[in-house]
């Protein structure tokens, strides 16, 4: 079950579900999801002098964390790929599941927000990294505060055994903005 605007509403004014820094709840919350904003951090990938990412092992130096202000334009080059983050700190109940999603306007422009992984585990807590590529012909200006994703939440049948936030494998935990990968992390749980 997709949760309404309503129900959104409820979980919010119950403090079960988070979504801090909010700019306008009038304008964010929809009819069944919630608009997030940009954010001011974005992580540029370099070329870097190794034959291959080898995802067993970090991986230094292969980003660049970019800060831009409020009212300064972030232009995102056609091909290029770039991780940002969400001005929102969000906080998952137990019982829901996210999905997160670009916003259709933005992808009639040819960017495409959150490319890979658009569930948001129960439990899961922080600022939203996402995977933000430029598909199109043009490049184009992304301001932090603008609405960029959509968070739709959906209500398990049951709570999980093993929520995000105490399962004990998490990488992205409580994350601050736009992390690197940590799928190096992965190989460690075997």
């Amino acid at each position: 079950m997709i949760l309404s605007d309503r129900e959104i509403k409820k979980y919010i004014d119950s403090g079960n579900l988070k979504i801090d820094g909010m700019e306008n709840p009038d304008v964010q919350i929809q009819p069944s999801g919630v608009d997030l904003r940009l954010g001011n951090e974005f992580r540029v990938f370099k070329v870097i002098s190794v034959p291959y990412i080898d995802p067993k092992h970090p991986i230094e130096n292969y980003t660049e964390l970019i800060r831009i202000e409020d009212n300064q334009p972030f232009v995102i080059h056609p091909g290029e790929f770039v991780l940002a983050s969400v001005k929102e700190y969000i906080k998952i109940p137990d019982e829901l599941v996210g999905l997160i999603d670009g916003r259709s306007s933005l992808g009639r422009l040819g960017i495409s927000v959150h490319t890979t992984s658009a569930g948001i585990n129960p439990g899961w807590e922080g600022i939203l990294a996402l995977e933000v590529a430029n598909i199109g012909k043009m490049p184009i200006a992304l301001y932090p505060g603008m609405r960029v994703a959509k968070l739709t939440l959906a209500k398990l049948t049951s709570p999980p055994e093993r929520p995000y936030g105490k399962r004990g494998d998490e990488k992205y935990h409580k994350q601050e903005g736009s992390e690197e990968s940590k799928i190096f992390k992965d190989f460690r749980w075997k």
